[in-house]
C-alpha cells in the first residue's frame, strides 16, 4: 500500500540545503523576522531557549532536533535576560563561519548545527499545512546524525552532492515526521495517520488517487458511518475528505505538468478525470490558469 507521508515529502521536492554551526555563551538573544523556508537544527551540547511564534516556549537540550517546515519568526537566547538582537535572514547574507551569540571566545553554553533547505514543489504551502508548523523530537540519535552528515556533504563540493543532500533531506523530513507521537499533532498528515480508522482510508485515497471516490465509499474502508468518517477526516486532516483529494489530484497534475512530457489527456487521466476537457475545467477553477498554460510557466 502506498505510504501518504512518503508522496507528501517526494511531491515537497526539497533541495538546495544550507547548513552552518552556531553556539552562545553567557547573555544572549536573536530574534529571526519570518523567513518562510524550513529550517532545522540539532543540539550538539549544552541547552538554550527557543521560543516560536504562536507557539509555547521550548528549552533545547542536548541531543534535541527541531525542524520548523516553514519557519516563522522566532527567538533564541540563553537563560540570563537579554535584549534580543534582530535579524532579517531574507537580507542577512548567509554566514561563511560558526554562527557565535554572546560572549566571544571561551567555551560556549550551547552548540547547534543548525541550516535551511527550500520545497521545489508549486504546492508547498498546501502540504506544508498538512504538518506540524513545530517538529521538536528528543533523544533520536539517527536525527542528530543525519544532520551531521547533512552538514558534512553541504560544507564541501564532492561529485554528487546535490543528490545526496536532497536525499539526505527527504530521509531527515521522514525520520523527523514518524518520530512525532502523530495523535498528540495539530490537524495535519499525522494525526489521520496516527488514527487506526482514518489511517486505512488515507492509504487508499493516495494509492488510488484517480479512482472515483465518494465519501460512502472511503467512509466503509474505515468501519464508519459515513457522517462519522466526514467529522472524524476534517477534523483530524483540516480539510473535508473530498477537498483533500482534489488538492492532492491538482498537486500530482502540478508535478506531471511541470516535469513530465505527457499530453494532457494523459495527465487527466492519470488524475481521475474521464476528459481532457473536464480536467482542464477543473484545474483553471482550482488553479486559477489553464493546465496547458500553467504547464509553459517558467
Amino acid at each position: 500500500m502506498t505510504d501518504p507521508l512518503s508522496q507528501v515529502i517526494a511531491l515537497l521536492q526539497p533541495r538546495a540545503v544550507f547548513s552552518k554551526p552556531i553556539s552562545g555563551a553567557g547573555r544572549w538573544a536573536v530574534r529571526y523576522s519570518e523567513f518562510g523556508h524550513p529550517s532545522f537544527c540539532t543540539v550538539l551540547e549544552g541547552s538554550c531557549r527557543l521560543a516560536v511564534d504562536g507557539h509555547r516556549p521550548l528549552t533545547l537540550e542536548a541531543g534535541d532536533f527541531l525542524l520548523l517546515p516553514a519557519t516563522p519568526g522566532f527567538t533564541m537566547s540563553g537563560f540570563e535576560p537579554a535584549t534580543p538582537e534582530r535579524i532579517d535572514p531574507k537580507l542577512t547574507p548567509a554566514p561563511t563561519a560558526e554562527v557565535r551569540h554572546g560572549t566571544r571566545g571561551g567555551r560556549p553554553d550551547v552548540r547547534l548545527l543548525g541550516g535551511y533547505f527550500v520545497f521545489d514543489s508549486p504546492d508547498a504551502n498546501l502540504l506544508v499545512s498538512l504538518l506540524p508548523a513545530v517538529m521538536h523530537v528528543r533523544g533520536v540519535e539517527r536525527l542528530s546524525l543525519m544532520v551531521r552528515l547533512v552538514g558534512d556533504e553541504a560544507g564541501e563540493r564532492r561529485s554528487g552532492r546535490d543528490l545526496v543532500l536532497t536525499r539526505l533531506v527527504e530521509l531527515l523530513l521522514i525520520e523527523a515526521l514518524r518520530s512525532l507521537p502523530g495523535e498528540d499533532t495539530p490537524p495535519g498528515l499525522l494525526r489521520a495517520l496516527a488514527d487506526p480508522r482514518l489511517a486505512p482510508a488515507l492509504r487508499h485515497m493516495h494509492a488510488h488517487f484517480a479512482r472515483p471516490w465518494t465519501v460512502a465509499q472511503l467512509a466503509k474502508t474505515a468501519a464508519l458511518s459515513r457522517s462519522a468518517f466526514f467529522e472524524r477526516f476534517t477534523g483530524a486532516v483540516g480539510l473535508p475528505p473530498m477537498e483533500y483529494l482534489l488538492a492532492w489530484r491538482m498537486a500530482v497534475a502540478k508535478d506531471l505538468l511541470r516535469r513530465e512530457d505527457l499530453g494532457l489527456g494523459e495527465v487527466a487521466e492519470r488524475v481521475g478525470y474521464a476528459s481532457a476537457s473536464t480536467f482542464s475545467t477543473a484545474f483553471s477553477r482550482h488553479v486559477g490558469q489553464a493546465p496547458s498554460r500553467y504547464a509553459r510557466a517558467p
